[in-house]
C-alpha cells in the first residue's frame, strides 16, 4: 500500500520545502480548511502534517484546532502531526490531548521532520497489521470475536457439526451470543444461500405464537382476512432458529414435536399437511432438565431438539476474551459514532477484567457504545464504563493454591502482552521483561502462539 501524506501549510515557501523532504510518498498540499478537507477525502492519507496557524487566524491556533477536531472526526485513524512554533508548547500538549499522534516544532529541519513523519507511517502500518492479525486470529467463525480456549473449542465444534443437517440446541446465559452461533452454523452449512429465519418464543404472546410459526388460513379467526405463511414455511430450504424455546407453551410443544418428527405442518384453520424442508436450531437460557421435572417442558421434545447440544460459556469464564471484545467494540463504535476514541486506558482494562459481566457480551456491547459516545479523550477510562453501578458484580477471589494462582497470572499476562503487541513475540517479551527464549518456553507451556 502506498504511503500518502497531506501537508496543511499556508506558507508557500514552507510548502515547497516540506514537499521535498520526502521520497517515495504520495504528497498533497492544502493551505486552508476547505482545501484540506477536500484533499483529506480525495487522498485518504495515512498521515497529515497540520500547521495550527491557518487563515483566517494565521497568528493564532483557533482554526488549526478546529481543523484538527474535524479531521479526527472524519478519519479517526489518521495520524496527525501538528506543527508549532518554539514558544507554543502548550498548543502541542493540547493537540496531543485531542488525539494528534505527534508534534513538530519549527524551524524546519528536513531530517528531523522526515524521521517524525516516517515514524507516524510506521505506527499506522503496525496498527493496520495488528487489526489484520486480530481479525485473523480472533475466531474461525464470522461474527464471533474470541481468543479464549473455551470459545475456540466451541467454534471448532460448530465447524464440525455445521455441515450435518442435524437439529441443534444452544444453551447459555442471556447475552452470550446464541443467535450469533446459530447464524454461524447456518453460514457454514449447505443451506447458507437460503433464508435464516429467527423467532423469539418469549417475545410473542401465547395465543399468537402458533400462527406466527405455522401460519393461518383465511377465516381461521377474527381478522384473518387472507392466508398467511408462517415462519416455518418462510425458512424452507434454510434454517429456522427458535430462540428461547423454553418459553414455548406446553400446548404448542406437541405440535412442534410433530413438525420435528414428520417435517410437515398445518396452518391454523387448515387441514392440509404441508411438507417443509428446514434445519432447526433452538436456544434457551433456561434449565430444560428442571423444566422437564416440573412438567413445563416435554421430555420427548427435548430429545428431538437436542440431537446436538452446544453450551456457550458466560463471558466471565472466557479467559482473556473480555478485553479482546472491548477493543473490538471500541473500534466499531468509534467509527460508527464518528468519535476519535483509540482504545482502552489501563484502568479501563483492569475494570473490564475484574467485572463479572452478568449480562455477558450484550451488556459489554451496550456499555462500550455508551462509553465511546461519552468519552472526552482518545481513550476509554474506567469511569467512562460506569461499572461501579454494580458493585456486587465485581469478581471475587477464587480458592486456588499458589501454583495455580501463579500459572493463571502468568498465562493472563502473556495473553495480554501478545494481544497488545499484535502477537509479536519480541515486543511482548520486552513488555514482560523476559527474553524471547523464555517467553517461547512459557507460551509452549500454556499453548499460546505468536510470531
Amino acid at each position: 500500500m502506498s504511503r500518502r501524506l497531506l501537508i496543511i501549510e499556508d506558507d508557500p515557501g514552507l510548502q515547497k520545502q516540506m514537499k521535498w523532504c520526502f521520497d517515495g510518498i504520495d504528497i498533497s498540499l492544502a493551505d486552508k480548511r476547505d482545501a484540506a478537507l477536500a484533499e483529506l477525502r480525495r487522498l485518504d492519507p495515512q498521515v497529515v502534517t497540520l500547521d495550527l496557524g491557518l487563515p483566517p487566524d494565521p497568528g493564532g491556533a483557533s482554526e488549526g484546532f478546529a481543523l484538527l477536531k474535524t479531521i479526527l472526526e472524519l478519519r479517526p485513524r489518521t495520524k496527525v502531526i501538528v506543527i508549532t512554533g518554539r514558544e507554543e508548547r502548550e498548543h502541542a500538549a493540547r493537540a496531543i490531548g485531542m488525539g494528534a499522534c505527534d508534534f513538530y516544532q519549527k524551524p524546519l529541519d528536513a531530517d528531523t521532520l522526515n524521521f517524525v513523519v516516517n515514524r507516524a507511517f510506521r505506527l499506522d502500518e503496525l496498527e493496520q497489521e495488528n487489526r489484520r492479525l486480530s481479525r485473523h486470529d480472533a475466531s474461525p467463525l464470522a461474527g464471533i470475536i474470541a481468543t479464549s480456549p473455551e470459545m475456540l473449542a466451541t467454534c471448532q465444534y460448530v465447524e464440525k457439526i455445521a455441515g450435518a443437517d442435524i437439529t441443534t440446541l444452544i444453551l447459555g446465559e442471556t447475552g452470550t451470543g446464541k443467535e450469533v452461533i446459530a447464524r454461524a452454523i447456518h453460514g457454514l452449512s449447505d443451506r447458507a444461500q437460503a433464508p435464516f429465519v429467527a423467532i423469539n418464543c418469549a417475545a410473542i404472546p401465547e395465543n399468537l405464537l402458533e400462527s406466527e410459526l405455522f401460519g393461518y388460513e383465511k377465516g381461521a379467526f377474527t381478522g384473518a382476512n387472507r392466508q398467511k405463511q408462517g415462519k416455518v414455511e418462510a425458512a424452507t430450504g434454510g434454517t429456522l432458529f427458535l430462540d428461547e424455546i423454553g418459553d414455548m407453551p406446553v400446548a404448542l410443544q406437541s405440535k412442534m414435536l410433530r413438525f420435528l418428527q414428520e417435517r410437515v405442518i398445518e396452518r391454523v384453520g387448515g387441514h392440509d399437511s404441508i411438507p417443509v424442508d428446514v434445519r432447526v436450531i433452538c436456544a434457551t437460557h433456561q434449565d430444560l432438565g428442571d423444566m422437564i421435572g416440573q412438567g413445563s417442558f416435554r421430555e420427548d421434545l427435548y430429545y428431538r431438539i437436542a440431537e446436538m447440544v452446544i453450551e456457550l460459556p458466560p463471558l466471565r469464564d472466557r479467559q482473556g476474551d473480555a478485553v479482546v471484545l472491548a477493543n473490538a467494540f471500541v473500534g466499531q463504535f468509534s467509527e460508527q459514532l464518528k468519535k476519535n476514541v483509540k482504545g482502552l486506558a489501563d484502568d479501563a482494562v483492569s475494570a473490564i477484567n475484574c467485572y463479572r459481566w452478568p449480562g455477558n457480551v450484550r451488556e459489554m456491547e451496550n456499555r462500550l457504545k455508551r462509553a465511546v459516545l461519552m468519552a472526552d479523550g482518545p481513550y476509554i477510562t474506567a469511569s467512562d464504563l460506569q461499572l461501579s453501578d454494580a458493585p456486587d458484580q465485581q469478581a471475587k477471589p477464587e480458592a486456588l493454591n499458589l501454583r495455580q494462582v501463579r500459572e493463571k497470572a502468568e498465562s493472563q499476562a502473556i495473553r495480554q502482552a501478545l494481544l497488545l503487541s499484535g502477537n509479536n513475540v519480541a515486543a511482548a517479551a520486552r513488555s514482560l521483561g523476559v527474553t524471547r527464549p523464555t517467553l517461547y518456553s512459557m507460551m509452549e507451556k500454556y499453548g499460546l502462539k505468536g510470531h
